[in-house]
């Protein structure tokens, strides 16, 4: 069991890492390309909300099969200061990575997107430093990412 359980938690972690790396590495620098920024835009957007989707499903899933694998790991759930540091390094990482997601995706995305469909002589300072923002968020969300990718490698290996 623990070996299907490690399988689709490996998967969901895949699809999220996975996902970010191609919008990131690939479907950005294409879309910047595009010569009509309302057609960017659009498509950007609903790319966005399909895989903000797949996100929160794998986060789900993530956090189901990590409760069903930590017993495998630690001698004691009521002593995480016992607990490798490997896995106590994964673990904040990771709610750090699922806080700055949900920010992300429930509130600066959104807002951003918005703020991009108006004139940008009607922005205020505070909404262009949102928008530079933004993408900032995103790529530090990828090197978190890839932390907790370190830190699994760590723990696995120990």
């Amino acid at each position: 069991m623990a070996i299907i359980l490690s399988w689709i938690h490996l998967l969901a972690a895949v699809l999220w890492i996975g996902g970010m790396l191609f919008l990131s590495l690939t479907l950005v620098p294409i879309l910047k390309q595009e010569p009509v920024a309302a057609q960017r835009g659009a498509l950007f957007r609903k790319i966005a909300r399909r895989f903000r989707m797949l996100v929160w499903i794998s986060i789900a899933v993530l956090v189901t099969t990590g409760s069903w694998l930590l017993p495998e790991r630690v001698a004691s759930l009521r002593e995480p200061w016992d607990w490798p540091g490997a896995l106590q390094s994964k673990l904040g990482l990771v709610v750090i990575l699922i806080t700055l997601t949900a920010v992300h995706d429930f509130w600066l995305g959104p807002t951003v997107g918005s703020l991009l469909r108006e004139p940008a002589a009607a922005r205020t300072a505070g909404e262009q430093r949102l928008i530079l923002l933004s993408p900032w968020v995103a790529r530090l969300s990828l090197l978190l990412a890839v932390g907790v990718l370190l830190a699994a490698v760590a723990l696995v290996r120990t």
